[in-house]
């Protein structure tokens, strides 16, 4: 499953995201990685997430992004969910249309019962009519 938060910058969607990350690693047995531009929001993650920060990968484009994924689902038999705050940065997308990516995460997560939980910096109106099932919270 892929779900999206979705908002303007500085409407509160890290927060949201960090707080559904750290209430869920509670219930979850499995893996849970959360993939960022910066070490920001370190001390506020749950010492059991396993913080990425994306841009020391030298990932540059939106196919690299998918293979950096791909990376991590394929050294993680225990993955079971994935935040990515920064989406639009992390996967290389600003001014471009997210539905492709979201599309290879969507049968990712499908493939190998991974869920994924994207901050996406746009608004509901902004968003791809495509995308527009995946939205949990609109901000």
């Amino acid at each position: 499953m892929v779900s999206l938060i979705v908002g303007k910058k500085g409407k509160g969607k890290t927060k949201c995201l960090l707080d559904k990350v750290n209430s869920e690693i509670k219930n979850t047995l499995g893996t849970v990685v959360f993939l960022d531009k910066n070490t920001k929001h370190m001390y506020e993650l749950n010492n059991k997430i396993r913080l990425i920060v994306v841009p020391d990968y030298m990932v540059n484009t939106t196919d690299e992004f998918i293979g950096f994924i791909s990376g991590i689902i394929s050294q993680d038999n225990d993955l079971q969910q994935v935040y990515l705050d920064s989406f639009l940065n992390i996967a290389c997308l600003e001014g471009n249309d997210i539905t492709p990516t979201i599309e290879k995460l969507d049968k990712l997560s499908d493939k190998f019962g991974i869920d994924f939980v994207l901050s996406v910096s746009m608004d509901k109106e902004e968003l791809p009519e495509a995308v527009h099932s995946k939205i949990s919270i609109a901000l």
